[in-house]
């Protein structure tokens, strides 16, 4: 049994079980990731795949449970990896974090440059998407550490580190109705156009419960997963927005104004998620100190080790 064996059979379930997709992705040959495969299943006496000809139509049982055992010895194989590295150079290496735009845009940064400050030979890469993609990035081993809020905390193989709390504001137009209340109020704002996040970002299900609870349906016209395009909309007039209060920064954002909506809206979480098995290079640990500084190298040991 070959690494590469396991490596051919977990891209080929990866691309829905085209070989030549496979084969291109792994710069080989069709012919020879078939063989590959065969070989493995005459030495483990069973079929991974069921075949129509020359064709991958299915995984079978045994293959679902030997592909869930490939993706660990892959994993524990860049494991191995990354100590050999860590302990050959501890300076140098890459980070890729996984995030939404909103913690990349607003809440990142100042991290992002202390740590690249202290390790400036550290490739860092940010890979955007939505909670469940950034997920997926980590448990697959594309990414070392989830940044988000929400719908990661779903995801078993991965260890949930909480960060900060925040909550929402209103942002309008300058010298919009909302501006003149004594007090804002959930009847208030659904007298009006919404522009507010997808329904796969950044806390949306606590709009939606608070809404719910008053048995009230907002008049949602417009969703984005970019805090900035939620902005650009209100400014042209064509709602309101609902917003992360981290993602609006007066001295930038003139063109609006921003009402705190903190006691309308339960808060929402933002965490890291780290796969469970993985080995956590130390530059890693700090930064994850650096983004959320309670979480320590200790803390971080403790959480994998389900001690926290």
């Amino acid at each position: 049994m070959k690494l590469q064996q396991l490596r051919y059979l977990r891209e080929v379930a990866n691309q829905g079980l085209n070989l030549s997709k496979a084969a291109e992705i792994l710069h080989t040959s069709q012919p020879g990731i078939s063989k590959q495969i065969r070989l493995l299943e005459s030495e483990l006496g069973i079929d991974i795949f069921v075949r129509n000809g020359k064709r991958v139509v299915k995984i079978t049982p045994p293959g679902i449970a030997i592909l869930e055992i490939a993706d660990r010895m892959l994993r524990d194989a860049k494991n191995l990896k990354k100590i050999g590295q860590e302990f050959a150079n501890e300076a140098s290496g890459s980070l890729t974090i996984a995030t939404t735009h909103t913690q990349a845009r607003y809440a990142l940064p100042t991290a992002i440059k202390h740590f690249t400050a202290r390790y400036p030979k550290v490739k860092l890469i940010l890979r955007q998407g939505n909670p469940t993609q950034i997920a997926e990035l980590v448990t697959s081993g594309v990414a070392d550490i989830a940044i988000a809020t929400e719908a990661i905390e779903l995801f078993d193989e991965l260890v949930m580190l909480p960060c900060y709390q925040w909550n929402r504001c209103i942002i309008v137009p300058p010298r919009h109705p909302l501006l003149k209340l004594d007090s804002l109020t959930l009847e208030k704002i659904a007298q009006y156009p919404i522009i507010t996040y997808d329904f796969a970002f950044t806390g949306r299900s606590k709009i939606n419960q608070a809404f719910d609870a008053k048995g009230l349906t907002p008049n949602v016209v417009l969703t984005a997963i970019d805090a900035d395009v939620i902005k650009t909309y209100v400014e042209l007039g064509l709602g309101i927005g609902i917003l992360a209060q981290m993602a609006y920064e007066p001295k930038r954002d003139k063109h609006i104004r921003a009402i705190d909506a903190s006691h309308l809206f339960e808060a929402s979480t933002t965490r890291i998620g780290i796969s469970r098995n993985s080995y956590l290079r130390g530059y890693i640990y700090e930064f994850i100190e650096i983004f959320a500084p309670h979480l320590d190298h200790k803390a971080v040991t403790a959480a994998m080790q389900n001690r926290l």
